[in-house]
């Protein structure tokens, strides 16, 4: 027996407006039925597991124990601009000088995620 991963699931405080943010992340709507104030939203990805919103009356408090992992279809620095420019903040810059490495940025409420190379940007620098 094995079990299919639904959605990954992130608390916040307002479950739409950061539903919103990601979905300018993910270049993905949310579900049809999401209208601000929903304590839930969902945004469905092309493949995997769903990116589910849950509205929490705490906020975060500490470092994630689970974080997304972006693999952009630019550049990981265009990536990186982009989102700062969105509202993300940069946490830690874990960028080396031949190129590889990673930005550990937060979303709006903090939640931390990791800017990884692109596909072709790998396959460039293995």
């Amino acid at each position: 027996m094995t079990s299919l991963v639904q959605h990954i699931t992130i608390d916040c405080g307002d479950a739409y407006e950061l539903g919103q943010w990601w979905s300018r992340v993910t270049g993905r709507p949310l579900a049809d039925d999401d209208e601000p104030g929903d304590p839930e939203v969902l945004i469905k990805l092309p493949a995997g597991p769903g990116l589910l919103f849950i509205q929490v009356p705490e906020g975060k408090a500490v470092k994630n124990r689970v974080h997304l992992d972006l693999q952009p279809d630019s550049t990981r620095d265009e990536e990186v601009e982009r989102l700062l420019g969105i509202g993300a903040t940069l946490v830690d810059d874990r960028r080396r000088p031949d190129g590889k490495g990673w930005v550990v940025l937060a979303d709006p409420e903090g939640n931390e995620f990791c800017v990884e190379r692109s596909a072709a940007e790998r396959a460039a620098n293995p």
